[in-house]
Order: structure tokens, then C-alpha cells, then sequence
């Protein structure tokens, strides 16, 4: 079945049934992220409050390794899943052993049993990342080319969504009510947000074909196919959020030095940033599937460009609150619509059979380059300060908007 077929079939689909699997993977994607997202903030704060040295906190980010090593057993997932309810059974699967995980941990003292909570919640974020592989295969399967965009607004709804509810509310919920009375809740909720998968019947797919078997290979072959320019997108992938993430980066601790406390920091981040990305991408879905993934481009490419004009224009006059927050919900404006773009042109650059890999390797690479993006931002902003590194932002976001204009001008 060629794309175009595959496209017609899907275009049946009724509105209200689009609607339906459209709000199926939102509670699908926002059930990864709310408990992720709390354990993120919470056991540096409880290892801190523990008299746990920093460079022990540091290394407690390995927990999420799963998130960053889930390419590697990717393709074991497409192998085993040929139809829709292969893709059903390893999704409730992993959620079944994520929201046990968390009710496991719900039963310990973290002042007793640390080591073992540590564990769990890494046994609970590798069952998360297993729970994303399917679920993003499942979603490439289901939407035609046109809806792409629209199912991608609700992957980047339910993360921003998540990190609201996982890093904010939570954490309130954690200090009024404690560990052992929340997490019951939080287990309960992965289990909830999984009925609309269980009841949903209109999530069919075409089984897969068997000469598209997916393999280990696969993630070499997946730099190595011919057919398609895959090094175009692999280079945009790399460069397009690179203009952003340095200055989210180092946002925090210039609000820090400019005076700002704990609680409003974590207002501004927690609630406003990732409230205004949750609507941006929403907002982003209908643009891209209205204009079309070039023009996208251009235009969320440039929305970072000015962006990181603003703020090296703001650090240029003396400081005045309305306009850094003025340029905070530019910059989560310009976050939330990206996000759409590199998630459905992402989705556009797989293989059939191989849907969970090659989404998952480029969703990878995009990781990896915000990692040295923003580890690169703190070297700058520590030696050279803040206006160097908002200069060099501006000329990663230039870099990136003139190679989107070269690159795919086809």
C-alpha cells in the first residue's frame, strides 16, 4: 500500500472518530510525562533536604538514561508490533509496569529505602520510554500526512501539560499531603489515562508487511538509506531548536542574579512558560497543517530568530521586568510551535515497518543537541557573560533559519 492510498483510507475516518484518537494519544503522552516530570523535580529537592553532596544530585540525572538510551530497543518493539493491537498490548503493558512501579515506590520512605526508590523509578522510566516507542509508532500509523501536525500538537500538549502538572501543582501536593499519600494517586492516574486506548476501535492500521520486519540494523541503516535526503533532516534536526534552548537554558540563573526568588522562577517556568507552550502548540498544529510543513520552517525558524533578537536587545538596556516577560512568552511561543515541526517532519522521515525506530532515533538526536547546546550555553554565559551568549544564539538561530532556506528550497 503506497502513501497516497494509505492517506485516502485514513481521510475516511470520521471527524468525531478523528477527534477521539486525536484526544487518545494526548492522554497517552501527557500519562509519560506528569510522573516523569515529578520525580525529575522532586528527588533533587528530597536529596538536598538529605544533606546529599551536589555532585551526588548530579549524577541522580542518569535516571533518566532511558529517555536517551530508548533507540536501542526500538526496533525489537516494530518487530513485535504487525497490528493495532500488538501496539494495544505494549502500551498498557508498559503502563501497567509504570503505574506499579510508581505504587511500589508510594510504599517506601525515601529516608529508609532510597536506593530501591531510585531503582523503581528507573525501572518506571524505562517502562515510560517503551510506552513512547509504541505510542509514537502508533501515531505515525493512524494519521494521514494532513493530520500529522494535529496529533503531534497533542504530543507536545501533553509534555508541556505534564511538566505543569508533574513540576508544579505536585510538588504543592507533595508538601501539604507527603510521598506515601500522592504517589497512590499518580499510579492511579497512568492506569485512568488509559481507558480511551482500551475502548477506542477506530485506531486501525493496515498489518504491517512482512519484508518490512524491523531489525537491530535498523538504526545504522537508518543513517544509511538511500531513497530520501536523511542527512538534510538529520542537520536540521540538530540545528533548528539551537537557538532557543541556550537561552531557555541560562534563563533561570540570569533571573537568579537579577534578583528574582525560588518561588517566582519556578512561577515563570512552571506555569506561565510551559502554560503559553502548551497553547503554542496547539495553535502550531493548525499552522502546520495549514500551511504545510516549508513554510512552517520558515516561519517557526523565524519566530526563534526574533526571539533571540529580543532578548539580546533587552540585555542591552537597563532592566525592566515587563519586557523579560514580554520576551519569556516569545520564547515559549517560539519552544511550543517548534516542537511541532520537528515532531511532524520527524514523521514524515520513517520507514515502513521501522516507524518506532526512526521516529525515536531523531527524537534522540534533537535530545542530544539540546544537551551540548545547553551545556555549551552555561561555558559562554560563565566566561563570557550573558550578552555574548545572546549574541551567539542569534547567530545559531540565523544559522539554522538560512539553512532551512537553502536546504529545502526544493
Amino acid at each position: 500500500m503506497n502513501q497516497d492510498t494509505k492517506d485516502d483510507l485514513l481521510e475516511k475516518i470520521t471527524p468525531g472518530a478523528r477527534r477521539f484518537n486525536l484526544w487518545t494519544f494526548f492522554f497517552l503522552y501527557i500519562a509519560q510525562s506528569i510522573p516523569k516530570s515529578f520525580f525529575s523535580t522532586i528527588i533533587p529537592v528530597i536529596m538536598r533536604q538529605e544533606n546529599f553532596d551536589l555532585s551526588t544530585i548530579g549524577i541522580m540525572q542518569l535516571i533518566k538514561l532511558p529517555w536517551i538510551l530508548k533507540f536501542l530497543w526500538s526496533p525489537y518493539v516494530d518487530k513485535k508490533c504487525q497490528t493495532t493491537a500488538d501496539y494495544k498490548r505494549w502500551i498498557l503493558g508498559s503502563e501497567i509496569v509504570y503505574a506499579a512501579s510508581i505504587f511500589a515506590v508510594a510504599l517506601m520512605d525515601y529516608t529508609v529505602n532510597f536506593n530501591t526508590i531510585i531503582t523503581l523509578i528507573f525501572i518506571s522510566f524505562a517502562a515510560s520510554a517503551t510506552q513512547d516507542i509504541a505510542t509514537d509508532a502508533l501515531a505515525v500509523l493512524s494519521f494521514s500526512h494532513k493530520d500529522k501536525s494535529m496529533v503531534n500538537s497533542m504530543q507536545s500538549m501533553g509534555s508541556f501539560g505534564g511538566v505543569m502538572i508533574g513540576s508544579g501543582l505536585l510538588l504543592l501536593l507533595f508538601q501539604k499531603i507527603g510521598w506515601s499519600s500522592l504517589l497512590p494517586y499518580v499510579g492511579l492516574f497512568v492506569l485512568l489515562v488509559i481507558i480511551p486506548l482500551v475502548f477506542n476501535r477506530g485506531l486501525t492500521i493496515k498489518k504491517k508487511e512482512p519484508q518490512h520486519m524491523a531489525c537491530k540494523k535498523d538504526i545504522i541503516y537508518f543513517f544509511t538509506q538511500k531513497g530520501q535526503p536523511i542527512w538534510r533532516q538529520i542537520i536540521f534536526l540538530f540545528l533548528f531548536y539551537s537557538g532557543v534552548i541556550g537561552t531557555l537554558a541560562m534563563l533561570k540563573p540570569y533571573l537568579v542574579d537579577m534578583g528574582y526568588s525560588t518561588s517566582k522562577i519556578g512561577f515563570i517556568f512552571g506555569i506561565v512558560g510551559t502554560a503559553v507552550g502548551f497553547v503554542a502548540s496547539f495553535i502550531g498544529g493548525f499552522i502546520v497543517r495549514k500551511i504545510g510543513r516549508h513554510h512552517s520552517r520558515i516561519l517557526f525558524g523565524s519566530m526563534i530568530l526574533l526571539s533571540t533578537i529580543y532578548f539580546w536587545v533587552i540585555l542591552q538596556i537597563p532592566h525592566a521586568p515587563h519586557l523579560l516577560y514580554l520576551g519569556i512568552i516569545l520564547l515559549w511561543t517560539s519552544y511550543g510551535m517548534a516542537t511541532i515541526i520537528i515532531y511532524t517532519t520527524a514523521m514524515d522521515y520513517v520507514r515502513p515497518g521501522k516507524e518506532g525506530t526512526d521516529f525515536t532515533i531523531q527524537t534522540v538526536i534533537t535530545h542530544l543537541s539540546s544537551m551540548c547546546v545547553a551545556i555549551g550555553s552555561g561555558f559562554v554565559a560563565e566566561h563570557f557573560g550573558y550578552q555574548t551568549l545572546a549574541c551567539v544564539e542569534v547567530g545559531l538561530a540565523t544559522l539554522s533559519l538560512i539553512y532551512i532556506l537553502i536546504a529545502f528550497k526544493k
